[in-house]
């Protein structure tokens, strides 16, 4: 009997044994899923404007007057996806704007907005936050070519980094003023620029049928 029962012990303690040092379950969450399913290293992410917003860079973070533009889509490429609670890491490609407009006095519309030094590394915590950061010794930069009575003119807008919110009731991204301070231009360019955006949603289109991302 005695035999027996340090027979069962020993392998119970065996069990404890392997149990604590056995690598994480293959079931553990990580910080970005689609469908259901893990998003994987090096899937396209991909979002556009939610419906019936624009994107913004007012002259101030209340003001109403500036550059609106009713498109504008994003891409980016995970390269880190942890378990969750985590962050993970995408290179954003590219971040394009088109149908852009002024209601700049003395501008008679606005040729293109470019955004520039890409790509930019984003980063997408469990509690929604997203970060997004140039490269070592680069900035975030915008280009805007505006139309005006004196003829075409370059405004450049920098900033260090810009800090959105992701959200898993409409799988979207919102960036709210972010600044930006011009680096160049003429004076009818103004002096400071206000970020707003809200794309929706965000969908991995590696994955088959483009699911919707949510953040764990």
């Amino acid at each position: 009997m005695r035999t027996r029962s340090l027979l069962a012990l020993l392998g119970t303690a065996a069990a404890l044994s392997v149990s604590a040092i056995a690598p994480a379950s293959a079931d553990d969450t990580p910080v970005l899923t689609a469908g259901g399913a893990a998003v994987a290293t090096g899937d396209v992410l991909t979002a556009s404007l939610a419906s019936g917003t624009a994107a913004t860079l007012y002259s101030s973070a209340t003001g109403t007057s500036g550059v609106s533009c009713a498109a504008s889509t994003f891409t980016a490429s995970v390269t880190d996806n942890p378990t969750a609670p985590g962050t993970a890491t995408e290179s954003l490609s590219a971040h394009t704007f088109g149908s852009c407009t002024s209601n700049v006095i003395g501008v008679l519309g606005v040729t293109s907005v470019t955004v520039n030094n890409l790509p930019y590394t984003t980063t997408v915590a469990s509690d929604g936050t997203v970060t997004v950061t140039p490269a070592a010794g680069s900035t975030i930069q915008t280009t805007v070519v505006l139309r005006t009575l004196l003829g075409s003119i370059n405004c450049v807008y920098q900033a260090p980094s810009l800090t959105g919110t992701a959200s898993n009731t409409d799988n979207s991204i919102t960036f709210t003023t972010q600044a930006f301070a011009k680096s160049s231009g003429s004076s009818l360019c103004f002096s400071s620029g206000y970020f707003t955006a809200k794309y929706a949603p965000v969908s991995d289109t590696t994955q088959s049928g483009s699911p919707a991302v949510t953040v764990n």
